[in-house]
């Protein structure tokens, strides 16, 4: 009876190479799944400033989550400035006025009281005018590192639609 049961799982054998094609189907499946979660649906980078360091450092890698653009205050939006990803936190929104003055950052006539900003807040040399009004469908930027950010006191407001979506999450590359 032994016999008949060993012959019989002989006969149902597949063959190795099917079990190959199987294994490198599913890699390539994996491989295809996760290439089109970070085309459409996240985004990653690696930081190349230090406009929001110590929140985000010089070398971080950053990931956004792009089918969400419904951006809050205190957000961290990603987009790109002169072909370089980059991340700065949204400190005003549609329909807001900004200004910066000797108090820093005022928004709707309000002096904002910022915790995690390092520096003072001040404007920039060949920068954009203020008092500034954020146009339906744009976000005002800061860096949080304001005295040497690259933000919306030099660009402008970034557009919702050309904004590459909030950032998620934050991997540490250096000093671990």
């Amino acid at each position: 009876m032994r016999k008949g049961r060993e012959q019989k799982n002989i006969a149902t054998a597949r063959p190795l190479s099917a079990d190959i094609a199987s294994l490198l189907f599913k890699v390539a499946f994996v491989g295809a799944l996760f290439l089109g979660m970070f085309s459409f649906i996240f985004g990653a980078f690696r930081c190349a400033d230090i406009s929001m360091s110590p929140s985000i450092k010089d070398g971080d890698m950053v990931l956004d989550y792009r089918l969400d653009k419904n951006f809050h205050l205190h957000d961290v939006a990603a987009f790109t400035y002169e072909g370089t990803r980059m991340a700065a936190r949204v400190v005003a929104l549609p329909g807001d006025e900004v200004a910066i003055t000797a108090d820093g950052l005022v928004v709707n006539g309000s002096v904002q009281q910022e915790s995690g900003v390092y520096g003072s807040t001040t404007q920039v040399a060949q920068g954009i005018t203020f008092p500034l009004t954020v146009g339906d469908g744009q976000i005002f930027v800061l860096g949080d590192n304001r005295e040497q950010a690259i933000d919306s006191r030099i660009f402008g407001c970034v557009d919702v639609a050309h904004a590459e979506g909030k950032v998620v999450a934050i991997l540490r590359t250096r000093a671990v």
